[in-house]
């Protein structure tokens, strides 16, 4: 009665865990796929998708084919109004489902093109353009874009004969107008004349904000985003409107890195537009640079259908020009310019212009400039924002090169072409250029010569453009965008700068530009506002431009809900010039009339070091560090963790293949290669891990790789981890991984170089395996463990040196194996206000730098095996002897049975064996591993019982009295010999244990085959005429209970089973959910199969759907494509 109470409450608690840990991985859908003479079709099996059980069938669901072909769609179930279209490739063999990874897409696409035949008020902006949609956002990595999905993207819209794109995505990029995609861009564009609009970027108000591709590419129409009044009071819903339209505040800004505008035009950055079903609402509102980007580029389509129409020529360079000097200007000053480009696009003034120009060449000038006697680097703009070049007249070089389309004529387009210009500059006392240039169509170099010595500090924007002198009215043909942020130079000390008294309304923006002191490495900053009665929303953007680099970006947003101050520290970089971007949210303070005030305090500081990465070589030398103030007095108090680990793998195998012509065929006609590399890594404990690739990581846009994605599978195939450019974190139970690593190009040179790439896989050390470092001021220190140091006051022009300790040997996190390095971070100086961080976390201070540890070769155990040897006393004849038996017992482990013939070699070898040695235990186990390793049978019975007389054997041969004896009586570890002692009887036990368990789960099997227990003949006999017959399972499991806990994940599955025969089955199914939670490795299937088994029996059918459908998240039959 108590185990059958046991059992009751075991059901209880298990329903109540399973409840408790329920965790839905999503439907799982079937899918068939056929050829019905012409296409190639599929259908979905919804099911589990449906609350009705007769709902979602395969039947029910309408045969879809390519969606190109016939443009009909599936709905997954009312249940989620969710749609899909299907794609078959390749013959029928990949089934591509696609479906929303957000409601953006939707978006973006009804804002161009939604048409509404009964509400023409709902229309997009052309309405019933059509369209085809490239899904590049990957659902796997939340709806970030991936090198392949852009690349396909590009062949899809060449193979379709597209007008234009857009591509309302984007991200920071470190070099502007560079990078595979650009490449395959600039050919699309200027090969098939595709128009390409994009998204400027979302990351104002700063400077040298604007995003790749969108804001960085010269091929491409950047667009930033526009708010009209009537936008602001209608979609917005504001109380009271803008008196006049603007930018948005988090609008990304110009110029590039290299001088170019970045924005070409605006448009309107917001709109109520259709959504998926699947949100259950027809329209939402959204707004960034993502609905500016559309709304342009159905601006451009009006125009097209305009052009089509009046049968006039269509080329992206005269649609730019036509859009570009067509636009009103935002805003009233030329450094507005960098905000909203060229203006407000206008479709009917931009018609106009073409229809003019239809008889003039279609050309893009390409500028590349030069600073006058130097070659590199080559730029679109001249951009001088450092404090020398804004002290200073510098002269410039300009190479103009008009660029006609790929397939110009050479007599009747290019020889003809001469182009008479005049020069204007708009500020002719600081930026001078010559009057007039004739250009031809191998181009022209002129210089210009700019000034800025007499200028205010702040922002100053100028332009050089060229007008043809026998067309003016075209307007510029070229600019050259001359951007000057002089600095103010910091010249107190202590340093500080205070800028009082600017005064805000909605949307203005205050820039101040501040020639970091040389030594500063962070400031602190104080923000103070006044003036007004209700609250208050700031962006505070901090940029810095240093040299291949993205733009060093601090920002934050603060909200002020009456008059206060409010403090921040960021990292700053001396000797460079740091813009300080402080915007009043445009719509923030609509309707109160109030003006705010703010003062703002910058207190800079530093500690200068004389190396910027500190790397300890695995050696017990410490690494001296001088450090410097330049600036004021600052408390020296380093602080070092290092609290990651990198170790490095090389592939086991690389494979390069060519893929489909399908879909990654390129434009000009090149096939796509695939490289794919797998890298094998084993963890013994769970661990939180996130991939490393130096070469590769953070860079899409500005690479020049095409794409790089990877997946991390067990070895059940069940994928933790997928991820690109940015890699994350992934949590990883203990188990054996692969990492496969897939890289696309057309070269094939470059990706034979790839094939060796070493990566990393980064672990986080938990918080008990993180090491502080110590720091001295003797490089004796380490060894010695005199004169430490914690901290002193640095006082300006006076240098003071201490050491970083390596770690301690003993301190290292267990496993690490050498050559892996420890990395973390290493800080100097505190912030005078904030949390007191104590020193463990250097990065959360404003400055800190790399620190890093490689891990040395283990040392070498000198002691190891002194005194646990004893000598040998066997003769060499009898040491022969055992050396002669255990190699054939190797030879014997060594013969594959997968054929007649190599079964039948190592039975004979084994029964010749057995002969030779009939008592010699390790032989005996070998044979029994062999004989459960054989899959390939014909009489399970038989087999069985074969597994059960080889397991007697072993048992048979072990003297467990010795056996028992020995684990009863604690031995002395210090006693000569008796590690080997323990050694050997630990095997043995395990030996015992194992043929027991083994026994037992054959035993079983008979019993399933049979359908009755398993009764020895010779104790069957000894009680014939009993009642009770004796029970070979049970006794065996009574002896395995002796020996080994039966409870564990090794032998827990013969407990399972025996609670199973007693119809104890809450009980089984409670040691089994322990012996998978204990297990801890990556999941076997054996167990989970019996666990559905147990379920099924026990009659709880919700549990064995759920299980089922895990089954195939657990164990998959394959890995997904990349």
């Amino acid at each position: 009665m108590k185990k059958n109470r046991e059992d009751l409450q075991s059901r209880v608690d298990l329903l109540r865990k399973l409840a408790d840990s329920y965790d839905d991985k999503g439907p799982v859908i079937d899918a068939v796929v056929w050829h019905d003479g012409e296409v190639w079709r599929a259908a979905l099996d919804t099911q589990s998708l449906e609350d009705e059980p007769e709902r979602g069938k395969l039947a029910e669901f309408l045969p879809l084919t390519n969606y190109r072909l016939e443009r009909k769609y599936g709905i997954f179930s009312k249940l989620d109004a969710c749609t899909c279209v299907l794609n078959i490739y390749n013959e029928g063999n990949i089934l591509s489902i696609v479906t929303d990874s957000s409601p953006h897409g939707t978006h973006v696409a009804g804002i161009t093109s939604a048409y509404h035949s009964k509400e023409p008020l709902l229309n997009g902006v052309a309405p019933g353009a059509q369209l085809i949609s490239c899904k590049i956002g990957d659902s796997r990595l939340g709806s970030m874009e991936t090198g392949t999905g852009l690349v396909r993207a590009l062949i899809a819209a060449v193979d379709h004969k597209c007008d234009l794109i857009n591509m309302s995505y984007g991200e920071p990029s470190l070099l502007p107008d560079y990078g595979r995609f650009v490449d395959l861009v600039n050919e699309v564009v200027n090969k098939h004349r595709l128009i390409f609009i994009s998204s400027a970027g979302n990351n104002g108000p700063a400077l040298s904000t604007v995003g790749a591709p969108g804001g960085t590419t010269s091929s491409i129409i950047g667009v930033g985003a526009y708010v009209s009044p009537a936008m602001a009071a209608g979609a917005h819903t504001l109380v009271e409107a803008p008196p006049e339209g603007l930018e948005y505040t988090w609008s990304s800004r110009g110029p590039t890195v290299d001088g170019d505008l970045g924005v070409s035009i605006s448009a309107a950055g917001g709109a109520m537009a259709p959504v998926p079903t699947w949100t259950l609402q027809h329209r939402m509102f959204m707004n960034g640079t993502s609905m500016s980007s559309p709304c342009a580029c159905g601006g451009v389509a009006l125009l097209l259908s305009a052009m089509k129409a009046e049968h006039l020529p269509v080329s992206p360079y005269s649609v730019r020009e036509a859009l570009e000097n067509t636009c009103i200007p935002v805003g009233g000053s030329p450094e507005d310019k960098l905000s909203a480009g060229q203006g407000l696009m206008q479709v009917d003034k931009a018609y106009d212009y073409i229809q003019k120009l239809h008889a003039v060449p279609s050309v893009r000038y390409q500028i590349k400039i030069t600073q006058s006697g130097k070659s590199a680097p080559t730029s679109r703009g001249i951009y001088l924002r450092e404090a020398d070049f804004c002290q200073r007249s510098t002269e410039w070089t300009v190479k103009v090169e008009p660029k006609f389309h790929d397939d110009a004529s050479n007599l009747e387009q290019l020889v003809p072409f001469e182009e008479c210009i005049k020069l204007h500059s708009t500020g002719e006392g600081v930026v001078k250029a010559p009057e007039y240039l004739l250009l031809t169509h191998n181009g022209r170099d002129f210089n210009i010569i700019v000034d800025p010595t007499t200028l205010s500090d702040g922002l100053h924007y100028y332009e050089v453009y060229a007008l043809d002198c026998k067309s003016p009215w075209r307007g510029p043909l070229f600019r050259i965008p001359i951007t000057i942020t002089k600095p103010q130079a910091v010249k107190s000390r202590p340093p500080l700068t205070v800028f009082k008294g600017m005064s805000f309304v909605p949307g203005h923006i205050e820039r101040k530009f501040v020639e970091v002191p040389t030594g500063a490495t962070w400031v602190e900053v104080t923000m103070k506002t006044s003036g007004f009665s209700t609250a208050r929303r700031f962006f505070i953007d901090s940029v810095q431009i240093s040299p291949l680099q993205r733009p060093i970006k601090w920002e934050s947003v603060a909200t002020f809900s009456s008059p206060s101050s409010k403090s921040f520290s960021f990292a700053v970089e001396g000797g460079r010039t740091m813009e300080l971007a402080i915007a009043q949210f445009w719509s923030s303070g609509v309707g109160s009339h109030d003006t705010t005030s703010v003062d703002f305090e910058i207190e800079f500081h530093g500690i200068s070091i004389n190396k910027q990465e500190i790397i300890l070589d695995g050696s017990e030398a410490p690494v001296r560090v001088d450090a410097e103030a330049l600036l004021l007095l600052e408390n020296l108090a380093p602080a070092a963790v290092l609290n990651k680990v990198r170790i490095p793998y090389r592939p086991v195998d690389s494979k390069l293949s060519t893929l489909s012509a399908e879909r990654d065929q390129l434009p000009s006609g090149k096939q796509t290669l695939a490289l794919l590399l797998t890298y094998k890594f084993k963890f013994e404990e769970g661990a939180e891990i996130k991939p490393y690739i130096p070469l590769l990581n953070n860079r899409i846009y500005d690479n020049k790789f095409e794409a790089q994605f990877y997946m991390i599978s067990d070895t059940n195939k069940r994928v933790y981890a997928m991820g690109d450019v940015y890699p994350e974190t992934a949590k990883l139970p203990k188990g054996e991984y692969t990492l496969q690593l897939y890289l696309r190009h057309d070269n094939v040179q470059y990706l034979e170089k790839m094939k060796q790439l070493v990566i990393f896989i980064e672990k986080k050390l938990d918080e008990k395996e993180s090491i502080q470092l110590s720091f001295y001021t003797q490089p004796d220190g380490p060894v010695i463990g005199n004169s430490s140091f914690k901290s002193s006051v640095l006082i300006p022009g006076a240098k003071e040196a201490f050491y970083v300790a390596p770690p301690a040997k003993d301190k290292l996190p267990k496993g690490v194996a050498a050559g892996s390095v420890l990395v973390g971070a290493i800080s100097y100086g505190k912030v005078s206000f904030g949390v007191n961080n104590e020193g463990k976390n250097p990065e959360k201070n404003p400055v800190s730098y790399s620190v890093s540890y490689i891990v040395p070769p283990t040392p070498i155990d000198v002691d190891k095996g002194k005194g646990s040897s004893s000598t040998c006393t066997k003769s060499v004849a009898e040491q022969l002897e055992e050396e002669i038996r255990d190699a054939k017992i190797r030879v014997l482990s060594n013969i594959k049975q997968s054929t007649d013939e190599g079964r039948s070699d190592w039975k004979k070898l084994s029964i010749s064996l057995k002969s030779e040695y009939p008592k010699y235990t390790p032989l005996l186990a070998k044979i029994l591993e062999a004989l459960i390793s054989q899959n390939n049978f014909e009489d399970k019975i038989h087999h069985y019982e074969e597994i059960v007389g080889a397991a007697d054997e072993v048992i048979e041969s072990i003297d467990t009295d010795e056996l028992a004896k020995y684990f009863s009586i604690k031995s002395d570890p210090e006693e000569e010999g008796a590690e080997k002692t323990k050694k050997k009887m630990d095997t043995t036990r395990d030996q015992l244990a194992d043929a027991l368990y083994q026994k037992g789960l054959a035993l079983a099997e008979i019993e399933l085959l049979k359908g009755k227990k398993v009764v020895d003949k010779e104790d069957a006999k000894a009680v014939e005429g009993s009642s009770t017959q004796p029970d070979l399972f049970e006794e065996n499991f009574k002896e395995l209970q002796k020996w080994v806990g039966v409870k564990s994940s090794q032998y827990g599955t013969i407990f399972v089973i025996r609670e199973r025969r007693e119809g104890r089955l809450g009980t089984a199914l409670k040691v089994l959910s322990d012996m998978i939670q204990e297990d801890g490795s990556p999941p076997k299937k054996k167990f989970y199969d019996l666990k559905i088994s147990l379920l099924e029996e026990i009659g709880w059918a919700h549990l064995v759907s759920y299980e089922k459908q895990w089954m195939s998240v657990r164990f998959p039959p394959s890995l997904p494509l990349f």
